[in-house]
C-alpha cells in the first residue's frame, strides 16, 4: 500500500496533461463553493457522473487546493506488483466488490481516509444522459459510516471522522467544443449526526441511517444541478434560455444552473397561461429544427437579423442579395484573420478531424462523444507536440538549452493556438452559417421538405434509455407527463426513431428561420399573458429556490415549492434576460423582406409584434 507520503506522481503527470485536455476543449472551468472543500483531513467526495471519463478529469483537474483524489478501482487489478504501484500513484485505491463484508469491502478505502487522503466516488453507479438525477445510491454512505465503524474499533488511529462533500459537475453544452463547465460544492455533511442511529441495537437501524444520509447526498446535488421531470420541458426551458440570452457566454457561469432551474420550473407549471401548450410547441419546433439542420440560434443571432419581426407580414426569408453581401462581408472577416491562425490551424487540423471522427463512432450517445472528441484530439495532439519539439531540438543541434528553448517555444505555440480559437471558432462558425443560409435562400421553395416530410424533424429526438438506471416501477411527478408527452409524438420522430440521416440543410432553412420567429413570438406572448395577469400566479420551484424566492407548503404527499410569476420574470430580468413584449409598432428590416421570387412565409397565430426589451 503507498503510504501517506506517496508523491504520486502519475496521478500529478497525468492531472497535467488532463488539465491541458480540458483547457484546450472547454473555454472554463469554472469551481463555485470552493470554501466547502476542507484542505485537510478525510474527505468523501461525491459527484454526478453525466460525462463518462471527463468527469473524473474536470473533478482532478479543478479540486480545490490541489488535493489529490483516490478513485475506487477493482480489488484484483492489485494483485500484480507492477500494476498495484501504477494504479497507487496514479490515485486508485482497491475496492473488493466480490466481498460481502463491508469492512473487506472498503478496506483501501479505509486505508486511504486514515491517513486524511480524499476518496471521490460517483454515487449513481454509472455515466447516463437524463434529464435529472435518476438514482443515487447507498455506496457512498456505507463507505462513510464503516469508517466511523472502523475508527471506534481501531481508536490508535489518529484522524477524524470523514466528511461527504457533494459535489455537482454542470456542463453548459457537455459534447460541445469550446464550451463551459461548472464544478459547484454543495455544503459539507457531517457523519457525526447519523452516527447514533448507525450504532443503534435496533433492528434495521444502520440501513435506516445509510438511507438518510443517502437522501442528504442527493438533495444537495439536486441543489446543484438541473433538474427537469421529462425531456420536452428540459428543451423548452433551453431553447427559452438561448432566446432570451442569446450568445450563451451572456449567462455568468455563477448563474447558469439557477438560470437553467428557474426556467425548467417554470415550464414545468401547466397551464401557467392560456397559451401555455402552443409556446411549448413552438419552442420544441425551433429546437428540433436547429439540431437537424446544423444550425443554432447563438449563430443566427450573431448574423444582422432584425430584432423583432411583424408577425402580419412576411417575415423569415431573407432577401438573396443580402445574405450574399453578409457571406462576402464574413468571408473577407475571415481572410483578415487568416493569416494570423493559418498555422495554428494547419498544425491543428489532425486534431480536430480526429476529435470529429472520435465523436462520430458514437453518435447516438451524448455522454460519450466529448470523452472520445477529447481522448482522440489529445493522442493527436501529444503527437504533434512531440514531433514540433523534436524538430525544433534538431535545429538546435540536441543541446539542453536548445531542449528547453525547444519546449518553451511549442508550450507558447500551444497557448497562442487557445487564445485564437475562440473567435476564429465563432467566425467560422457564423461563416458557415451564413452559407447555408444562403444556399437555402436561393434553392427555389420547391425543393423545400413538406409539411409532411418535415414533421419528423419538428419533434426533438431523445437520448436512448440507460439499461442500467433503476427506474421506479411506479412513475414520479413529472414522469406521466413525459410518458403522456411521448405518446403525443410524431410516428418516426423521438427516441432513436428518426432517421440517421439528416436532410441537407438547404431544405430546411426556411423552415428553421420562420420557427425562429415564431418561437420568439410565442415567448413573448407567453411573457405578456403571465404580466398581464398581474403577476401573482404561482410557478412550480424546486424546494431550495422555493425557500429562497418564494414559499412550501405541505403537500399531500410531500414538501411543494412556488414562486410568484412576477418575481420569476423579475429574476430572469435582473439577471440578464432579454424578454421579448408585445408591442404595436412595426419594424422592418433586411429579414422582414421577400426572397427575389417572394417565396417567404407568414404567421397568423400571434396578433401583436415582440419587441426586445432588457
Amino acid at each position: 500500500m503507498a503510504s501517506s507520503s506517496d508523491p504520486k506522481v502519475l496521478h500529478r503527470v497525468i492531472r497535467f496533461i488532463s488539465g491541458l485536455a480540458v483547457s484546450s476543449f472547454f473555454t472554463e472551468l469554472r469551481v463555485i463553493g470552493g470554501e466547502n472543500v476542507p484542505k485537510d483531513g478525510p474527505i468523501i467526495v461525491t459527484a454526478t457522473h453525466h460525462n463518462m471519463m471527463l468527469d473524473p478529469v474536470v473533478l482532478s483537474v479543478g479540486f480545490p487546493h490541489r488535493r489529490i483524489l483516490n478513485y475506487w478501482s477493482k480489488a484484483s487489478l492489485f494483485n500484480n506488483p507492477i500494476m498495484r504501484y501504477i494504479l497507487f500513484s496514479s490515485g486508485n485505491i482497491p475496492v473488493d466488490r466480490k466481498s460481502k463484508d463491508r469492512q473487506a469491502l472498503f478496506k483501501g478505502t479505509f486505508d486511504a481516509l486514515s491517513k486524511g487522503e480524499a476518496v471521490a466516488l460517483f454515487p449513481e453507479g454509472t455515466s447516463y444522459t437524463e434529464p435529472r438525477i435518476m438514482q443515487v445510491k447507498d455506496g457512498a454512505a456505507w463507505a462513510a459510516l464503516e469508517f466511523s465503524k472502523w475508527l471506534r474499533e481501531h481508536p490508535d488511529v489518529d484522524t477524524r471522522t470523514v466528511t461527504i462533500i457533494p459535489t455537482s459537475i454542470v456542463y453548459t453544452n457537455k459534447s460541445k467544443y469550446r464550451s463551459g463547465v461548472i464544478m459547484e460544492f454543495g455544503r459539507p455533511i457531517s457523519v457525526k449526526d447519523y452516527e447514533e442511529q448507525f450504532f443503534s441495537t435496533e433492528e434495521n437501524a444502520a440501513r435506516a441511517a445509510v438511507k438518510r444520509l443517502t437522501r442528504a447526498i442527493e438533495s444537495e446535488l439536486v441543489e446543484t444541478s438541473i433538474n427537469a421531470p421529462d425531456w420536452d420541458t428540459l428543451y423548452t426551458a433551453r431553447m427559452a434560455r438561448d432566446l432570451l440570452w442569446e450568445g450563451g457566454k451572456s449567462i455568468k457561469l455563477d448563474e447558469f444552473v439557477i438560470i437553467s432551474q428557474t426556467l425548467v420550473d417554470l415550464f414545468s407549471t401547466p397551464d401557467l397561461t392560456a397559451n401555455f401548450k402552443s409556446v411549448k410547441r413552438h419552442l420544441l419546433g425551433y429546437y428540433s429544427l436547429l439540431q437537424s439542420s446544423h444550425l443554432t440560434n447563438s449563430v443566427l443571432s450573431s448574423l444582422p437579423l432584425s430584432e423583432s419581426l411583424n408577425p402580419n407580414t412576411p417575415t423569415t426569408i431573407p432577401g438573396r442579395l443580402f445574405t450574399l453581401l453578409i457571406l462576402i462581408r464574413d468571408s473577407l472577416s475571415a481572410l483578415v484573420q487568416l493569416p494570423f491562425f493559418f498555422v495554428p490551424l494547419i498544425v491543428h487540423l489532425p486534431v480536430y478531424a480526429m476529435g470529429r471522427f472520435g465523436a462520430k463512432l458514437v453518435e447516438d450517445e451524448e455522454e460519450t462523444q466529448a470523452q472520445n472528441k477529447v481522448a482522440f484530439g489529445l493522442i493527436s495532439l501529444l503527437l504533434i507536440y512531440s514531433g514540433s519539439f523534436f524538430f525544433l531540438w534538431a535545429l538546435f543541434w540536441y543541446t539542453p538549452a536548445g531542449a528547453l528553448f525547444s519546449a518553451f517555444l511549442v508550450y507558447l505555440f500551444a497557448v497562442y493556438h487557445i487564445k485564437m480559437i475562440d473567435s476564429n471558432y465563432e467566425r467560422a462558425k457564423r461563416l458557415i452559417a451564413t452559407w447555408r443560409i444562403l444556399v437555402g435562400v436561393w434553392t427555389p421553395k420547391r425543393w423545400d421538405l413538406s409539411m409532411a416530410a418535415l414533421s419528423q424533424y419538428t419533434t426533438p429526438k431523445t437520448p436512448p434509455e440507460n439499461p442500467w438506471i433503476d427506474r421506479p416501477k411506479t412513475p414520479v411527478e413529472g414522469e406521466a407527463t413525459a410518458a403522456r408527452s411521448d405518446a403525443n409524438r410524431p410516428i418516426g420522430s423521438g427516441t432513436g426513431n428518426r432517421s440517421a440521416r439528416r436532410p441537407p440543410s438547404r431544405r430546411l432553412v426556411r423552415h428553421v428561420l420562420k420557427a425562429r420567429v415564431e418561437a420568439v413570438n410565442a415567448l413573448a406572448s407567453f411573457f405578456d399573458q403571465l404580466e398581464r395577469e398581474g403577476g401573482d400566479k404561482r410557478v412550480n420551484s424546486s424546494l431550495h429556490l422555493a425557500r429562497l424566492f418564494g414559499q412550501v407548503t405541505d403537500g399531500e404527499s410531500s414538501e411543494k415549492g412556488w414562486r410568484y410569476s412576477k418575481e420569476v420574470v423579475g429574476f430572469l430580468r435582473q439577471r440578464g434576460a432579454k424578454i421579448p413584449t408585445l408591442g404595436n409598432e412595426v419594424i422592418n428590416g433586411a429579414w422582414a423582406a421577400l426572397s427575389s421570387e417572394g417565396e417567404g412565409y407568414t404567421t397568423s397565430e400571434e396578433k401583436d409584434e415582440p419587441v426586445w426589451v432588457a
